[in-house]
């Protein structure tokens, strides 16, 4: 009898060359490389000043298949929709136009440029690859750092005292045809959405959580390790929002506690006993209101 082999549920063709400039174990070379696959080769990448200046390597050398435009930091979205409009004029609106910035970039520089993108509803899939810091200028804190976290502005005696800006509730709130969270970990599922968020005209948002060993202190082969127990301890869920009402849960998680995916992170070895379990009600608070969310839009 002849074999027969499991359909493969990752896509097989691949659209970065190998030998690029990313650290060892850097999640958003990997959550590239799974987008690209998602979204094929009728794809433009615009890249504002973060890691990806770096790992995608000078021109001509790019590790990328598909054309990139790099940019000024916070101009990504508004370069994006410039885009999206020429191509849509030539006649080549089935091009993806994809801006791929940091935390940085999205959260605090670009955001302006971002939030006008969003209010316009412009024609661009815009992806947020969310280190939890200015990784690429030297660990630097950003609004999308977590509360309790080392970086090199927010020192052992003055840890991360705020919350971490909500990105998801603040694209939501413009009512966008779609916007998800997504991380390395669960790679089909970060594929499913990248081919949902292909097929939809209008602003699109993906949210990736994006290990970085250097940045989070732990070690380049436990990225994906502890990617997976920031879904399963609830500290970044995987859901996706349509048209800011329409909330969907698309990973359960296993529900373990936030002290596990804390603890083996060096960025968080100063937090005390009393900070974890703030940490805790605050990550219980945050998906109990998600949960609410999914029940209303049902």
């Amino acid at each position: 009898m002849e074999a027969v082999f499991p359909k493969p549920r990752i896509p097989e063709e691949e659209y970065i060359y190998p030998g690029h400039l990313a650290c060892p174990g850097c999640g958003a070379s990997l959550s590239m490389r799974y987008a690209l696959k998602a979204l094929g080769p009728k794809t433009m990448v615009v890249i504002p000043a973060c890691c990806w200046s770096i790992i995608a390597g000078p021109f001509p050398y790019s590790t990328l298949k598909v054309p990139i435009y790099h940019t000024a930091f916070e101009t990504a979205a508004s370069v994006s929709s410039g885009m999206a409009a020429a191509l849509d004029q030539l006649g080549q609106g089935d091009i993806t136009v994809m801006a791929w910035a940091g935390d940085g970039g999205t959260f605090d520089i670009g955001f302006q440029a971002l939030s006008g993108a969003a209010e316009r509803n412009d024609n661009i899939l815009y992806v947020c690859y969310d280190n939890e810091a200015y990784m690429n200028t030297g660990i630097q804190r950003s609004s999308a750092t977590p509360y309790g976290a080392w970086t090199t502005t927010t020192p052992e005696r003055h840890l991360k005292d705020r919350p971490k800006k909500n990105i998801m509730e603040i694209m939501a709130a413009h009512q966008i045809p779609y916007a998800a969270t997504a991380c390395v970990a669960y790679p089909e599922d970060m594929i499913q959405k990248f081919r949902k968020a292909k097929t939809i005209r209008g602003m699109r948002f993906i949210h990736l959580l994006s290990p970085c060993p250097p940045g989070w202190k732990i070690p380049d082969d436990q990225s994906i390790k502890v990617t997976r127990m920031a879904v399963n301890s609830k500290a970044f869920p995987l859901y996706e929002v349509e048209y800011g009402e329409k909330y969907r849960i698309t990973v359960e998680p296993r529900n373990i506690p936030v002290r596990d995916y804390l603890k083996v992170q060096g960025r968080f070895r100063n937090l005390t006993d009393d900070d974890i379990r703030n940490i805790q009600f605050s990550v219980n608070k945050n998906w109990d209101r998600l949960q609410k969310k999914v029940r209303y839009s049902e």
